[in-house]
């Protein structure tokens, strides 16, 4: 889609079949960022591999890789923070930050994200190309 912004692309990998949207921001600066196959990402959402320590006299940055593994949906508004991995086929539910690993199926939201449901479905779709208007 367009506006997407990619920082340091050669360190982030998107497998197929991955729907990123409007104005989604991807941040390889810190670490690897993977994003796996049938991956939907909606709009507005930030992913970083870089932070700044809050804790360290001089303000440094710390980085870490993300994982997105395949089948997650990332629904519109979140923040996915360095170091968090998040398993085939979780749901990040609207306006979530994501602080630390999400496991397989589990749906989270809020601030921080926390789990609030566990997704059932078999996961046998393929995603397609969205319509460009």
């Amino acid at each position: 889609m367009r506006n997407v912004e990619i920082r340091s692309p050669k360190k982030i990998h998107i497998g197929n079949h991955t729907n990123i949207n409007k104005k989604v921001l991807l941040d390889g600066r810190g670490g690897i960022l993977t994003i796996g196959n049938n991956v939907d990402i909606a709009q507005e959402t930030n992913i970083w591999t870089l932070e700044h320590n809050p804790n360290d006299d001089l303000y440094s940055t710390k980085g870490g890789d993300v994982l997105i593994e395949d089948y997650v949906w990332i629904a519109s508004r979140c923040t996915i923070l360095p170091g968090v991995s998040i398993g085939r086929g979780a749901v990040v539910a609207s306006g979530a930050i994501v602080t630390k690993d999400v496991p397989p199926m589990a749906i989270v939201g809020g601030i921080p994200a926390k789990i609030i449901g566990q997704r059932t479905s078999k996961l046998e779709y393929t995603l397609k190309r969205p319509n460009m208007f």
